[in-house]
């Protein structure tokens, strides 16, 4: 990334203003704007995230909030009630506090004598899936926004279930919710009531799994903030942005489609990250996409941003399997709209045979699925941030033990874009069971690429709001959507479907081992064709993205260097216990901030052990260190959350202790449990 000094418009920083709400809550903001932004309002472009924006984002808001203030916006990074150096409690993701001080903050911003009255909002992550959620509460002043790695179904399309089945995403994510939940406000800011607002904190704190496991149908708690439910609340132009290997590009197509405003979609190749910094590579000139995006929506400036297709995407083509890539070959690719009218809409079917993907039925019978607990130790992290070794590697392991249908090698490249399905007859032996189904690109020598894949608690068949068993011995017609994708296929390799009732630990295993049984010949794999041949020239003729550009990255004086982010991940097989357990160190490093002198290190580890036998071995764990202080202020507050699981019962176990220097100041204890409900 190329940094960029000067700017069209000399900068200045306030490091904290405050904002009040209407409960006489105040939230803390750091502002960069352009000097003379008084004399020469701007519009205002807001980050609203519980990230802590003195420290917890400093890198990345040294790179992305001054560019943009250097061309005449006013770049907003408001800490959450709860978070940060914000007065208040921040007890959930999303809550209703939570949105409508955003939609205060907005209002405040347009009163600004710096602001024209134009708000734009935007973020990553918390800050895309908000942003859809205010949007949908029309604030007045908000013009147009930028949502990225989002959700726009809390159920379905976050980190918590997929086709009601449980996520890794709930611990490692509500590990680190319930670690950053708990640190401390910053004396230099809130002065001597800091320790009054950690302690309220402290005391408040819960596992956020709690919250979400008493909610395990998709019930109203997760319908009220997911804006799928109706789209049209939205009424401001829309750029939704993600990457393939993030685990939120599934939701991209589904909500460019519903979208009724002006709208645009960009999918590159890119884990959980921001496209200019994100991998795997190539990332791009983002910032200066952002410009024109805004510009034209907050500023009446003509930059041609929406005469360009409304979807471009990257389309990835063959690489070796591996945990850790630096950049993903492909080229891009664009769709004038979403989804393309006939004949560009294309969908080719193929049947799962005995034979392996084919055109005709083939011989009739069952093909038998009954795969160990194990299987899914190669897909890699649920969410991939492309810094460590967490993306999926070779899937052979996976493979043998999966029901794999295989095609004959293609004679010419084929490119998939879109969301493929799969429909099969299926009878299971036990009441409660999952389908997992990974869609593959495998070479001559047998490597095999995972491209896609998809999960579905089969009580969940005909929908998350009422689950009902299975009856066992009865066949079901089932629908699996798998997630979206953009990739060509090369001629001479194959194109796989894996099935597996296992997906450890991705998914949380059914109450009880058991085995399924698809009908050969009736079962079909529906794939989202794309001709690629008929579109090269248009994809010639897009116009490339500028180099990747931010403004000089602060200075972090490295106290310890990270250990690969998310990585070093070791199996160990406890030989004659039959169990297995996958280990992740979670060592970012040690940094101290130069502008705030704030010294930051967090540390821990993510455990999955299972034995491939025995679904109720299942444990998943994580802990986590988090120290943050000065020379004369120092902080530290230790978690841990454990997940395990009987028949009928899913328990949590945690533990939370705080110390003020070496003096304990918190210490708490759970013990919680959840009736399973068909899952």
């Amino acid at each position: 990334m190329k940094a960029v000094a000067h700017f069209p418009r000399p900068v200045r920083e306030i490091m904290t203003a405050w904002i009040p709400m209407a409960d006489g809550t105040r939230l803390a903001a750091r502002i960069w704007l352009p000097i003379d932004a008084e004399d020469d309002p701007v519009p205002a472009l807001l980050e609203y995230l519980p990230y802590r924006r003195r420290d917890g984002t400093s890198y990345r808001d040294s790179v992305n909030q001054p560019y943009m203030a250097g061309h005449g916006y006013a770049a907003v990074r408001v800490d959450i009630r709860g978070s940060g150096d914000s007065d208040g409690l921040l007890l959930d993701e999303y809550d209703r506090p939570e949105l409508d001080d955003g939609v205060q903050v907005i209002a405040w911003l347009a009163r600004q004598p710096w602001c024209n009255g134009r708000v734009g909002l935007w973020g990553i992550s918390w800050g895309g899936i908000n942003a859809l959620q205010i949007a949908a509460l029309r604030p007045p002043a908000l013009a147009a926004i930028m949502p990225m790695g989002f959700a726009d179904d809390r159920y379905n399309g976050d980190c918590h279930f997929m086709g009601g089945c449980l996520l890794e995403g709930n611990i490692s994510w509500g590990g680190t919710f319930f670690a950053g939940n708990t640190r401390a406000p910053d004396p230099a800011v809130v002065g001597e009531r800091w320790r009054a607002m950690w302690l309220e904190r402290l005391e408040h704190a819960r596992p956020p799994m709690a919250i979400w496991l008493a909610h395990q149908r998709r019930d109203a708690y997760w319908t009220a903030a997911s804006v799928c439910e109706d789209t049209s609340r939205i009424q401001v132009p829309v750029y939704a942005v993600n990457g393939w290997q993030d685990s939120y590009a599934r939701n991209v197509l589904p909500l460019l489609e519903q979208l009724s405003v002006p709208k645009k979609a960009l999918i590159g190749p890119w884990a959980h990250g921001w496209p200019h910094m994100a991998r795997p590579g190539p990332v791009i000139g983002f910032l200066q996409e952002a410009l024109r995006w805004w510009d034209h929506w907050l500023k009446d400036v003509d930059t041609g941003i929406m005469d360009e297709p409304v979807l471009r995407v990257w389309m990835g083509s063959w690489i070796t399997p591996a945990k850790l890539v630096a950049a993903w070959p492909g080229r891009w690719a664009a769709e004038a709209c979403w989804p393309p009218p006939p004949p560009q809409a294309r969908c080719s079917t193929l049947l799962l045979a005995a034979e392996g993907l084919r055109l005709e039925p083939g011989e009739p019978g069952d093909l038998l699925i009954c795969s160990p607990q194990t299987t899914g130790m190669r897909a890699g992290y649920q969410c991939s941030y492309g810094q460590g070794p967490d993306l999926s590697d070779d899937q052979r392991a996976d493979d043998a033990m999966s029901l794999c249908f295989d095609s004959r090698p293609l004679e010419q490249e084929c490119q998939l874009l879109g969301e493929p399905e799969i429909e099969l007859d299926l009878v299971s032996d036990q009441p409660q069971a999952l389908l997992a189904a990974r869609l593959c690109e495998v070479a001559p020598d047998g490597r095999s690429l995972r491209l896609s894949y998809g999960l579905l608690n089969l009580s969940h068949r005909n929908g998350s709001a009422s689950p009902q068993p299975l009856e066992p011995g009865r066949y079901y017609r089932v629908r699996l959507r798998l997630c979206a994708l953009a990739h060509a296929i090369a001629p001479g390799h194959r194109i796989r479907l894996a099935l597996s009732n296992a997906y450890w630990p991705i998914a949380w295993p059914s109450p009880a081992p058991g085995s399924l049984r698809v009908a050969a010949g009736r079962g079909m794999l529906h794939l989202p064709m794309r001709d690629g041949a008929a579109l090269a020239q248009q994809d010639a003729q897009l116009a490339p993205f500028a180099e990747a550009q931010g403004a000089p990255p602060s200075a972090l004086v490295e106290i310890r260097p990270r250990s690969t982010d998310r990585s070093q991940d070791r199996t160990i097989e406890h030989l004659g216990e039959g169990l297995v357990e996958l280990v992740r160190s979670r060592d970012r490093g040690a940094w101290r901030t130069l502008d705030s002198d704030v010294s930051y290190d967090t540390q821990g580890e993510l455990r999955f052990s299972i034995q491939a036998d025995d679904p109720l071995s299942a444990q998943q764990q994580v802990t986590l260190t988090s120290t943050l202080g000065r020379a004369a202020w120092q902080v530290r507050t230790d978690v841990t959350t454990r997940l395990s699981a009987s028949a009928d019962a899913f328990r949590i176990e945690a533990r939370l202790d705080a110390w003020e220097g070496e003096t304990p100041v918190f210490s708490r204890d759970w013990l919680l449990e959840f009736p399973r409900d068909n899952l």
